[in-house]
């Protein structure tokens, strides 16, 4: 590890890494530094391995440490899943049982919260890859991804692109729709890693790179290639597109892909998840509860039986959800302070109406604390068949989202939450037992 410009000495402690601040460096030092979100460290990671000024290295897992946001050390990670709760858990209040006092300490608390998330359900989000080359013609996005002696590639289709446009990437095509002065980007997720049943686990190309017994689920592979796509467009300028203005958007299966893209890969600015149910917009807890008043609804118990989107070690928790110290709502919230546009608009029962509003209701109190309401949206109206989308209904308010956060010209509301469902007996305020704190 360098000795020379390091803002923070990496030591091992009980095999996870913690900082202890030292003289502050030099300007020409910090300019050698990784930048804010940039990787400062990991197994065979052979760059900067201290952070600019205002962010500070941050253990992420073996493989991986990350410029965050703050320069206060983030406590240590958990290595147990701590009580269980039958409520949502408190976004606002460490494992350790410390309470969030600053915006600073919730992006440690979103370390954590993602930390637990890659190890009992999602699997491990590898370390960027130690080389990402790409080209660009005829609409084509050839991406190159090499790592410890192995390489793949793949390809996404670019539409309307040019002029340093932003872009939305589609899981396999849109199914909302997308103005002229924004690109498409087609990302083809199954190639990544296959979805078909439950045999489908290790296979694609994601698997290919990185072996076909790796914890990562289906979803964890498919936000690692919208990672790759944002490289790729970071180095190819020739593709015409403004890597800072990125959105992701799927629908059903897809829209949970889609939302766990936009809590794991930093870069998204705008996150538009359409009827994504369990496993998505949805909280476990609840989805088990509206089960239990005799709704049909997908359940984690059903959902591990169907195919492999989450990671193998989730099989194990399926049957006792209340024994996680996480829910989807703070899936969702490893988004903040970014935008999320959460779509609902069909009338599947199986997709769990109650838990989508109940969890994202609850997820909206994160905006809430940071003061940054008008970048989360929630949805919930009726009438369309599965994966369709309803311009009468929500169509200013998807034109609010791409112009304010990907066009950035601004106009329209965009701090929304709202249903057209009846909810029956269910009461937010007993699934969210904890207080709102303001965090600046």
């Amino acid at each position: 590890m360098k000795s020379t410009g390091v803002s923070a000495l990496l030591l091992l402690t009980g095999g996870l890494l913690s900082s202890v601040a030292l003289a502050a460096p030099t300007l020409e030092e910090r300019q050698n530094c990784s930048g804010l979100w940039g990787q400062c460290g990991g197994e065979n990671w052979s760059g900067p391995t201290c952070c600019a000024s205002g962010s500070t290295c941050e253990f992420q897992n073996p493989w991986y440490s990350q410029c965050l946001p703050g320069s206060a050390a983030c406590p240590a990670l958990p290595n147990s899943l701590g009580s269980a709760n039958q409520r949502l858990p408190d976004p606002f209040t460490f494992h350790n049982g410390a309470r969030v006092a600053s915006a600073a300490e919730f992006t440690c608390r979103q370390r954590e919260v993602s930390a637990l998330l890659q190890q009992y359900e999602l699997g491990q989000l590898p370390a960027a890859p130690q080389s990402v080359t790409a080209s660009y013609s005829g609409g084509t996005l050839s991406i190159t991804v090499s790592d410890q002696g192995r390489s793949i590639s793949f390809s996404a289709r670019v539409t309307n692109a040019g002029n340093n446009r932003p872009a939305i990437i589609t899981y396999g095509g849109a199914s909302i729709p997308v103005p002229n002065g924004v690109a498409t980007i087609v990302f083809n997720n199954d190639e990544i890693a296959e979805q078909r049943d439950r045999g489908s686990r290790g296979r694609g190309r994601f698997y290919d790179l990185y072996g076909s017994g790796h914890s990562a689920g289906a979803m964890t592979a498919w936000a690692w290639g919208v990672a790759r796509i944002i490289d790729a467009i970071e180095r190819t300028p020739a593709v015409g597109i403004d890597a800072r203005r990125i959105g992701v958007t799927g629908c059903s299966r897809n829209g949970k892909g889609a939302m766990v893209a936009g809590a794991l890969e930093p870069r998204i600015a705008l996150t538009i998840p359409q009827e994504s149910g369990s496993g998505g917009s949805a909280c476990w807890r609840l989805s088990n509860w509206q089960r239990q008043q005799g709704q049909n609804v997908q359940t984690p118990t059903q959902i591990i039986t169907e195919n492999v989107w989450l990671g193998s070690a989730f099989d194990a928790r399926a049957n006792n959800v209340d024994a996680l110290p996480f829910d989807h709502h703070q899936l969702a919230g490893l988004i903040a302070p970014r935008a999320l546009y959460v779509i609902e608009n069909s009338d599947m029962e199986w997709l769990g109406w109650t838990a989508t509003y109940g969890c994202m209701a609850a997820a909206r109190t994160q905006w809430e604390a940071l003061g940054q309401l008008d970048a989360f949206g929630f949805s919930q109206v009726g009438g369309n068949q599965h994966c369709s989308f309803n311009s009468g209904k929500q169509g200013s308010e998807l034109t609010a989202f791409i112009n304010k956060f990907l066009l950035q010209s601004g106009g329209g509301t965009t701090a929304i939450l709202r249903t057209e469902r009846n909810h029956g007996s269910f009461s937010l305020s007993q699934w969210t037992p904890w207080t709102v704190p303001t965090l600046r």
